[in-house]
Formats: C-alpha cells, structure tokens, sequence
C-alpha cells in the first residue's frame, strides 16, 4: 500500500444500499486501512446507519465509535441551518489512538433539544477538509458519473467540471449532490474525491492496492479530452 496514504485521513461517506449490502466489505476495508497506518473516518447516512457500522466493525474489532454532531461539537449547526466550522480535536485524537469515527449526520444546535439531521454528503466534505483528508470517497450506487453525451462512465474531474455536471438536471438529486460535495472538498484541500459504488468489493480501497481507482475521480489537476 503506497506510503502516500500512510498517517493521513481518509473518509468514507457511506450510503444506505451499502450499509445493508451482504457484498458489502466495508468493515474488513476499515481494518485494512488502520492495519496500514491510515486514518479511516465514516460518515454514515444517518443515525441508525452509523450505529449498524458500529456493530458491524466491532464484531472483529472494538475501534469503531460512534459519534453525533454534538460530541465534543464536532458539527455545529450554522445559522443558515447546515454545518458551520468542524470542530476536529476529538476525531483527530480518536483516529490518532487507533480508532474509527462513525459520524452520524447530525448537527448541534445550541438552543434546541435535539440534534439537527444534515445532508451526510456536506458532513464528508467538510470534515474531509477540516482534517486534511487524503481521499474523500462517496458511496452511490451508480458507481460513478456518465458523460450525459455519451453515458460513458467519466474516469478523471477536475472540480469545476464536477460543479458544472452537478447542476445537470438529468442526473439523480443525490448523485448530484455527491459530485458537488466531492468537488467542494477539493476545493478545500481534499488531495482527491471518488465516486464510486460501494456494494463492490473493497471500493473504498482499490487505489490504495493498485495503480488505478475505480468509479469517477475528482481531483485539483486539469485534464484535457484527447
């Protein structure tokens, strides 16, 4: 596994087909990831999602933890109503110890009672960036994005061209979504963001085995059409 990846972040935003899917490798993906040193951090679809990762995991291991947008703050809701500055002291001293982040996509919200639901997508990007990922990988299940011309999967994206396909109303709401958060975290200093479809067996870590990745990338670099 490259060195490159070794001591950094790398968050998995995970959806819900994957969590339920008996082809799943997620878990075993996970230990794979701290056994090399790298520092695995899920999002999760949502509360219920997060707590069924945990389990799953802890079976083998007990490093899974799940956690809240609450927890120490670590999501605190904007006044807008998303996610205001991530607050990263507790993942990063969680991963730092060997353990894996399960974060449900919660925000605090100081003056309510409970925790506000927020779209899990914002929640990778901008924890991605708030811990300098070096991948941000975003499960869906078309496996990536088609070129609307050619319904060719698209292999390379630089996160403008991400941003213009995500405004595309022929795509699906939430792998719109996913595009975007995926060229946001770009933005902001993920080294890359993958699309890909995380029923397929160790999706999440098929670049850090071989020499390519699998789904649609997203990266800082230009790419030119031959």
């Amino acid at each position: 596994m490259s060195e490159q990846f070794a001591g950094r972040a790398f968050v998995v935003r995970v959806d819900d087909e994957s969590v339920h899917a008996a082809s799943s490798t997620l878990a075993d993906d996970l230990h794979v990831l701290a056994d090399a040193k790298v520092r695995p951090i899920v999002v999760a679809p949502d509360p219920a999602g997060a707590r069924e990762i945990v389990r799953t995991v802890n079976r083998s291991a007990n490093v899974a933890v799940a956690l809240s947008g609450s927890d120490a703050a670590l999501l605190p809701q904007s006044q807008a109503g998303g996610i205001g500055n991530v607050q990263p002291a507790l993942l990063l001293t969680l991963t730092e110890a060997g353990y894996i982040p399960v974060i449900e996509p919660t925000a605090f919200a100081v003056f309510a009672a409970d925790d506000a639901l927020v779209a899990a997508d914002e929640v990778a990007s901008a924890v991605a960036s708030a811990v300098d990922a070096v991948r941000a990988i975003f499960f869906h299940t078309a496996g990536g994005v088609a070129d609307p011309a050619t319904l060719q999967l698209i292999d390379e994206l630089t996160p403008a061209e991400a941003l213009a396909l995500a405004r595309d109303p022929a795509l699906p709401a939430d792998l719109r979504a996913a595009v975007r958060a995926a060229a946001f975290g770009v933005r902001a200093g993920v080294a890359a963001a993958q699309i890909v479809d995380g029923r397929i067996a160790h999706a999440a870590i098929v670049e850090l085995i071989t020499a390519r990745h699998v789904g649609t990338q997203v990266s800082g670099s230009i790419y030119f059409a031959a």
